[in-house]
């Protein structure tokens, strides 16, 4: 009564189609102490456990004659016991649905969703083995993107999450357990790229009600391994000179020119190689890809952006080496422009107007320098909605400078930090948006009744404080467009001004902080760049005036080389007088060169700006 008769049986038995009770009595007949086992029991048991062998390369007779098995098990999962059976199950949670075909993945997640329904006693270990197959096994994972591969994928992502979806509509408890298991799951900083693109799709398909019980978690989890990856990736890997002198000598437009450069050999070429950034371009395609299906239901879409609100607030605004998870703000904002894209512009000018008094310093600037950089970079921001939040910083601007008045200020960097970074907000945000406001009447005029000579007159004088690039660039365009009509005097040196500059951000140079610059990851920047504003495109309220060799040098504006000139010595600034502004930089800055990375160690003056794809600059940690 060996094994070869275990065969014979089985063989018998599949053709009597009585299977089933064959299945059972094995399964009943070895419920006992091993040692008082019938030993031809033992070796059909034996013989079971080697149909089901996770590890075994099935003919295709043999995979007929295990999903047969599988199907039996089904039926009798009432007679599967953990304390005798264990062999057996662990067989059975340890498969891998990658390497069978169709039918017989079907019956073994059938038979998986079975057990889950079995009270106390499987279900954490179906739902571990459900997870564990959202990234395919090592010798598949490499080849999982290629074309004949795709569909395959497809079709496993769909049968897991609609068994994970059978599983918690019968079991109450499944999606918190589910939550827990996915958490421990989550792929780490040092995983692959293909298992990290793998797991996160996966899991961002889940059925629509386990989301809303999990999907803040789960989206949280996936937002803060965006933002590790992201600090994981240094300026110093980005800034090649040797390497990436031609991508740094062209537009970032013109990179669409140059079909070799598309995809994830893009991205070697933008990051010489650099892994974190691979992973992060490829998860970035996965979430933009997740949102973009939210889009299709806007209440859906809206209690997604809910949740990004609160993970922003909580794990971004603050990581100030972060340049590229905050996107995913930026794409959901595009997707629904009217209500998520504006609402993120108040949702940051309330963090840092702060009515509450519940934020610190720290997060009150990093969320006005957000502000300013969204409405300067989304083109889906209406006018108006510009216009709505730059009256918002102003009235604080201005109300802040009402509060100094009997106090004999002077210019504090340190002291009034957020008073300066509203003020630059504005400034920046006014670069970029002038012109386009200038086309309206009605807010044209709104715009001119701020009292943002007022602020910039101010003994504060923001204008010695805030950054050169920033301040040159405005007065010029505030001067063509007669924003002001009286001279405001300010009287310093450079060395002043530079040393006030300098000491305004602080130690994390948030002054320098401009989180949506422009976007380098390759992969994903299909997604961001059709609703991006490029510098270079931006139409200037002098625009109109400049020779064709002017408008060629503004072509150029994003470009590496730009110099910053600093304020003249000594000097007063006539806003409808072209000689008393300085505007010796013809391009606009967008942030500051890598020279200015650690700022406090170097007694270097702001002597020239950076190409318009330079990092915004905090410290190392």
């Amino acid at each position: 009564m060996g094994a070869e008769q275990g065969y014979d049986d089985m063989e018998v038995t599949l053709r009597d189609s009585d299977v089933f009770n064959y299945i059972v009595e094995v399964l009943q007949n070895v419920r006992m102490d091993p040692f008082l086992i019938d030993l031809r029991y033992k070796s059909q048991y034996d013989f079971l456990l080697d149909l089901v062998d996770p590890t075994k390369k099935r003919t295709s007779d043999e995979e007929a004659m295990f999903a047969t098995t599988l199907e039996a098990l089904s039926e009798a999962v009432s007679t599967i016991d953990t304390m005798y059976h264990h062999a057996l199950l662990h067989n059975i949670f340890t498969m891998c649905v990658w390497y069978l075909n169709s039918y017989t993945r079907v019956v073994l997640l059938d038979l998986i969703t079975r057990l889950a329904a079995v009270a106390d006693q499987y279900l954490r270990e179906c739902l571990q083995m459900l997870v564990n197959n959202f990234t395919p096994p090592g010798p598949l994972i490499r080849y999982i993107e290629e074309p004949r591969w795709l569909a395959k994928k497809e079709e496993i992502y769909s049968q897991l999450q609609e068994s994970l979806k059978k599983i918690s509509d019968t079991v109450p408890l499944a999606p918190r357990m589910l939550k827990d298991i996915i958490d421990r799951s989550m792929p780490k900083l040092f995983d692959s790229k293909a298992k990290m693109v793998s797991f996160v799709e996966c899991m961002l398909g889940l059925d629509a009600d386990t989301w809303d019980i999990i999907g803040p978690s789960l989206l949280e989890k996936v937002v803060y391994l965006l933002t590790e990856l992201d600090v994981n990736i240094t300026w110093e890997d980005i800034l090649q000179d040797e390497h990436n002198k031609g991508i740094f000598d062209m537009e970032l437009e013109d990179l669409d020119e140059d079909e070799d450069n598309l995809g994830q050999e893009g991205t070697k070429v933008l990051f010489g190689g650099n892994v974190c950034a691979e992973k992060l371009d490829g998860l970035m395609v996965v979430v933009c890809k997740h949102l973009k299906s939210r889009a299709e239901e806007p209440d859906r879409l809206n209690k997604e952006f809910d949740t990004l609100k609160a993970i922003f607030k909580s794990h971004v605004i603050r990581v100030h080496k972060s340049k590229f998870a905050q996107f995913i703000m930026f794409y959901a904002c595009s997707l629904y422009p009217k209500i998520c894209g504006e609402g993120f512009a108040f949702f940051l000018v309330d963090i840092f107007i702060d009515k509450d008094k519940k934020e610190d310093a720290i997060t009150r600037m990093s969320a006005v320098s957000y502000v300013g950089s969204y409405l300067s970079r989304a083109r889906f921001i209406s006018v108006n909605t510009v216009v709505a939040v730059l009256q918002r910083l102003v009235e604080w601007c201005g109300d802040y400078c009402g509060s100094q008045l009997d106090k004999g200020v002077t210019a504090n960097p340190i002291k009034h930090q957020l008073f300066y970074a509203s003020c630059q907000a504005v400034m920046y945000v006014l670069c970029f948006r002038l012109r386009s406001i200038m086309d309206y009447p009605n807010l044209k005029l709104q715009l001119f009744q701020m009292r943002i000579q007022n602020i910039l007159a101010h003994p504060l004088e923001p204008l010695k404080v805030c950054l050169p690039s920033i301040v040159n660039e405005f007065l010029r365009q505030a001067r063509s467009a007669s924003l002001f009509h009286a001279s405001v005097n300010s009287t310093h040196e450079d060395a002043v001004e530079s040393d006030l500059s300098k000491a305004f951000g602080g130690l994390n140079r948030l002054d320098m902080f401009f989180p949506f610059d422009p976007y380098l990851l390759k992969e994903s920047d299909r997604y961001i760049r059709p609703n991006f504003e490029f510098w270079s495109l931006v139409k200037t309220t002098y625009s109109n005036n400049n020779s064709d060799e002017d408008n060629d040098e503004l072509a150029d504006i994003d470009a590496p080389g730009m110099n910053v000139g600093s304020l003249d010595d000594h000097f007063e600034i006539d806003f409808n007088n072209d000689d008393d502004i300085e505007y010796s930089m013809n391009k606009m800055s967008i942030t500051p060169h890598r020279t200015f990375y650690h700022p406090l160690a170097t007694n270097s003056e702001f002597s020239s700006m950076p190409a318009r794809i330079r990092p915004s600059v905090s410290p190392p940690s």
